[in-house]
């Protein structure tokens, strides 16, 4: 049945075990989310990386105007936008530093770009005209959490650190965290 001014639509689920169904309902539900922000918001911005490699450049023409160690700081966190697609690249199968050496090729055009990583066949794509897409209040939200967590622990200025030979936990000294060993790829 055709009806163009619905308001509102079924789907089914169905799947072979109860666990690949709740998997199936909790991303359909994550998709219908990301498309209600969107209609409310009415605002979004390319994904695949496209709006962290906009930023990124933007950000490392700005810190060419600033001088000093605040110089180093603002191209790092120019960089560090850079993990999105070099994660999205790595993570679908193909050479990374390749695809952020096209991106910055192509975000260098000096006119707002949209090109982020394709996923699918690899290289990179307009993401805008692929329609691949995010709500722009989630990128927001996103980049204002991360930098205030940066900005936190840029911020402590001192180190608990265990004094040499003091393994003794009961006898109340602070104890430096440390991370397990990462296991290795083989």
């Amino acid at each position: 049945m055709n009806c163009p001014r619905t308001k509102t639509s079924t789907i089914v689920l169905r799947g072979g075990a109860p666990q690949f169904l709740e998997e199936a309902e909790r991303s359909l539900n994550d998709a219908v989310m990301i498309v209600r922000r969107a209609m409310q918001t009415q605002t979004i911005v390319a994904g695949g990386g496209a709006i962290e490699m906009e930023l990124s450049k933007y950000i490392r023409e700005y810190s060419k105007g600033i001088s000093g160690k605040q110089q180093l700081a603002v191209r790092a966190f120019a960089r560090s936008l850079e993990c999105i697609p070099r994660a999205l690249a790595s993570n679908a199968g193909f050479d990374s530093t390749d695809i952020l050496n096209k991106l910055r090729h192509k975000h260098a055009t000096g006119e707002i770009s949209w090109y982020g990583v394709d996923c699918i066949r690899g290289g990179t794509c307009d993401a805008m005209k692929e329609f691949i897409w995010e709500p722009a209040l989630v990128k927001e939200n996103a980049f204002a959490a991360a930098t205030e967590a940066a900005c936190i622990i840029l911020s402590i200025d001192e180190t608990i650190k265990q004094p040499n030979g003091s393994n003794d936990r009961r006898r109340g000294g602070g104890g430096q965290m440390r991370m397990p060993p990462m296991p290795r790829r083989r």
